[in-house]
């Protein structure tokens, strides 16, 4: 039987880490002395509020949580997180629209960094502060950062990770599930400080460097300037982002292989040497494709094909070019991208990269299975022959993958009626990126799409964001069978 009380209690002691949050983006106002203070203020205490009478009301809970309670509370936290958050845009009229408000902050906290803001700059700084803390706590997953919290309460949290972590199978870098989380945390800031240093010392002022190292490691893409990191021309601090989404799109248990000296493992990571080949590749084709088709020098056609590559790739979403201008083989290039994602493991969203490898891997076998019937070859990763039930999965998901995103850009195209616009909204909700094709490429938003579309976008993102399974389980009339 579905223990109920446990899933409100942890969704109300959330709610509280969220008030906290935001009197942190609220201290933020009070320095700079904005317009956001008292909405930042009256949202915490909201939150909080509700997250205090939840407690309260479930006092007493059986702390056993199960696989049901798992996927209910993982993906109840993303939905109830951006009605919450989308209290500082509505109570400082920053987004007056609830559909607006809630559009932004779903895709803040999945990391999609998607927006409906014209005039970015006009925000008090506070609720610029909050909208990329969004995607800060969101790029770890808000779970992980409970996780290290939870034993307060007794609980323990080995269902949450498993649905809540992203990739295929979830690393623990401890043996105790806690201590991982722990540790995954003080990766996360620990890249968080140095980027944002490295950027203050590049000529960002201390409040966009912090922002932006946010939004950086989340691989969420917000920024607070409307032309995004193109307002930026220093190479220096374009190529410090660029590195930094590289990181955050590895797994976060390389980083930490990497950070106790132990490299070797690293480059021997197959999903990484991957990861590695297709930046690399990808970055090859752009740049000469660019110094063939126009009148870039030689530096600026690298970097801004290495930048849109890894951006893209990663599913941060961060723009310096608009790569609808360049010709069509390299926005349909680019657009290929929109089909990969980050590392198993890291902040990044879309398929993932281990996914990608190991469907090459399986297609190439098979190939060799139809020469050599009576063989017996299996799939290799990392060394190790990869298990039926795990191809049987990456099939299963490539295969709803895809039925989705074709099902939803036909249902798109009856909101948005350019095709080539539809294709990019559900591309890059689906995928986590930000920018997608047409009306709402990297020069463009999201704020002229019909509100019904908004919302469906937004249930894009959390199916994303949650690698479809998680949400999906949950309109499975077998799931709520006792």
């Amino acid at each position: 039987m579905l223990n109920a009380k446990i899933v409100f209690r942890i969704l109300g002691f959330l709610l509280v880490v969220e008030g906290v949050s935001m009197l942190i983006a609220m201290s933020v106002s009070a320095i700079y002395g904005d317009a956001g203070l008292l909405p930042l203020l009256y949202s915490s205490l909201i939150s909080m509020g509700v997250g205090a009478l939840t407690l309260l009301a479930t006092n007493g809970a059986d702390k056993k949580i199960g696989k049901h309670e798992g996927f209910i509370i993982v993906s109840l936290v993303w939905v109830i997180f951006s009605f919450f958050g989308s209290l500082p845009y509505l109570i400082s009229h920053s987004i007056p629209s609830l559909t607006d408000a809630f559009f932004e902050t779903m895709s803040g906290f999945t990391t999609t960094g998607s927006s409906i803001l014209n005039d970015i700059e006009s925000l008090p700084n506070g609720i610029l502060f909050w909208r990329s803390m969004t995607q800060w706590l969101g790029g770890m997953g808000i779970i992980v950062l409970s996780l290290a919290i939870l034993p307060v309460f007794g609980i323990g949290g080995m269902q949450l990770f498993a649905t809540e972590v992203p990739g295929l199978t979830p690393d623990k870098i401890s043996p105790r599930i806690q201590q991982t989380a722990k540790s995954l945390w003080i990766i996360y800031l620990g890249f968080t400080v140095t980027e944002t240093i490295l950027l203050w010392i590049g000529g960002m002022t201390l409040f966009d460097a912090v922002n932006h190292s946010f939004t950086t490691i989340a691989t969420g893409g917000y920024s607070t300037k409307q032309a995004s990191v193109a307002y930026w021309s220093s190479p220096f601090i374009q190529y410090v982002i660029t590195l930094f989404m590289f990181l955050a799109g590895m797994n976060f248990t390389l980083s930490y292989l990497a950070i106790h000296g132990k490299f070797d493992k690293v480059f021997k990571n197959e999903e990484f040497k991957y990861y590695l080949l297709f930046v690399v590749g990808f970055t090859a084709i752009i740049f000469s494709g660019l110094l063939i088709t126009t009148q870039m020098d030689f530096e600026l056609a690298f970097r801004h094909s290495l930048f849109q590559v890894v951006s893209i790739i990663t599913t941060t979403g961060y723009a310096t070019a608009d790569y609808l201008s360049w010709t069509p083989f390299l926005t349909i290039i680019t657009f290929s991208l929109f089909f990969f994602g980050g590392s198993a493991g890291s902040t990044g969203g879309g398929i993932k990269i281990m996914r990608v490898v190991l469907l090459m891997k399986n297609s190439y076998y098979e190939l060799r299975r139809l020469l050599h019937p009576n063989a017996v070859i299996p799939v290799r990763f990392n060394k190790r022959a990869v298990s039926e039930q795990i191809i049987t999965n990456v099939l299963a998901f490539f295969m709803i993958y895809f039925i989705i995103f074709f099902i939803s850009t036909i249902l798109f195209t009856t909101i948005e009626p350019d095709l080539e616009s539809a294709m990019g909204a559900v591309a890059t909700s689906l995928g986590n990126i930000g920018p997608g094709l047409g009306n709402v490429g990297p020069a463009e938003n999201f704020h002229h799409v019909h509100p019904a579309g908004k919302w469906f976008l937004s249930f894009l993102m959390l199916l994303g964001r949650l690698e479809l399974f998680t949400v999906l389980v949950l309109f499975s009339p077998a799931f709520w069978k006792k």
